[in-house]
Formats: C-alpha cells, structure tokens, sequence
C-alpha cells in the first residue's frame, strides 16, 4: 500500500485487535525491522533488542501466556502508571469505551471486560509478535530510544499494508518472558508489539481514536514579550 505524504502515514495506522491467521512473509518483516532501526536513538547506542515469534511457536508462547496470565500475578520491570487523571483519565476511558461499544461489551460488564483485557495474551490472533527489551544498565534513555523504535515499527509496517498493536499488557509478565526467550536477567521487558495482517470485518477493528487539539497541549512562547 502506497501514502502519497507522511501524514497520510500516520493517519493510516492504528492499533490492531484482530487479524488473520496469514503470516507475514520472512522478507517483510525483515524490511520492517531494517526500516525500524533507523530511528534515532542515544549515542546511536541502539538499544533496543527484538525477539520475532511465528506461526507455530506464536501460537504456543499465546497459549502459555494467555494461562500464566490468568493466574499469576504481574510483575513489570518497569513500574506502571501511577494514576491517570485529569484529560490523560478522559482520553484513556474514551478508548476503552470505545472497543467495549464495538465488540459488544456493556458498560458495567466487567466480566466481558475483562475477557477483552485478556486477549492482549494470545495477541488478538495475530500470527506474529515482537518483544521489545532494552539493557538496564542503559536505564530510562534507553527505554525512550526503544519507543522510537516502536514508532518507526508500526509505521513501517503499515507502509508495506501490515497491522500492528503495541502491547504494554504482555510487559507485565516479565519474569515469564525473559524465562521463555532465555534472555538475560539484565533485560528489561518493555512491550511487546503483535502484528499480521488485520480482519478488517471484526467489529474491533471499526472504530479509531482521536487527537487532542493542539490547544490541549502545546504552549506558544514567542515575540518580545
């Protein structure tokens, strides 16, 4: 799929809740991640380090994740949030709002809410994820740079027609994760990013999300006064 400009980029991606089984060819992800890495970062340290699962072995780590998860405790290596408030409350609810009214979910049904949490772990479907962890020796720049590689991923990814959702969910199993890929202990799990080629008739593909005016949060300081 072509973009006639930048923003049009931007525009086209969004997050993903459900796809195909279809993998995505090994060339593509390739020229997606090569694409990625060319983000800036640090020193040019380029922290980031990904681990790309598929088909048969997606399936696998989901079906594991999806029961540890059900029945273990969260344990982030990097501490969540501690509270939204104010507009950053306002828009997080509006989201959430938005993909219970869209797969059926009443408000107030926590239990059908909870089962749409859940599918964060078996990764809405998609035939491939990519975990994304940083050295902690680099600490929090590090975590930033990996952000933009997150960014250049997804975009990336959307230039060549494949659909992406950054996952903060599957961070909270950190422990699980690093156990699974071997990884060293001095790897801090971030997120992880779950991709494929989307459905785009399941009703949790149907809406997207807005952007705040830029009245809401950036402040103008120019002139002689």
């Amino acid at each position: 799929m072509q973009y006639d400009d930048f923003s049009a980029l931007l525009s086209a991606r969004h997050s993903c809740r459900a796809f195909r089984p279809d993998p995505v060819a090994r060339a593509v992800i390739e020229q997606i991640l090569l694409a990625a890495q060319k983000v800036p970062s640090w020193c040019n340290a380029q922290p980031w380090q990904v681990e790309v699962t598929s088909g048969a072995q997606t399936a696998r780590l989901a079906d594991a994740l999806y029961a540890h998860a059900s029945n273990s405790e969260q344990v982030p290596d990097v501490d969540w949030p501690l509270a939204y408030t104010g507009a950053h409350q306002a828009r997080r609810k509006t989201c959430g709002l938005q993909l219970y009214d869209a797969v059926g979910v009443t408000r107030g049904d926590r239990a059908g809410s909870a089962l749409q949490m859940m599918e964060n772990f078996r990764f809405f479907g998609a035939p491939h994820m990519a975990l994304i962890t940083a050295p902690g020796e680099l600490g929090p720049y590090a975590y930033l740079d990996c952000g933009g590689f997150v960014t250049g991923f997804t975009l990336a990814a959307t230039s060549l027609g494949v659909s992406t959702i950054p996952q903060a969910a599957v961070a909270a199993f950190a422990p699980f994760l690093r156990d699974w890929f071997g990884l060293a202990e001095d790897r801090v799990v971030l997120c992880g990013i779950a991709f494929g080629y989307g459905d785009t008739d399941h009703p949790a593909n149907s809406f997207r999300t807005e952007r705040a005016d830029l009245s809401e949060w950036v402040n103008w300081h120019e002139g002689d006064t």
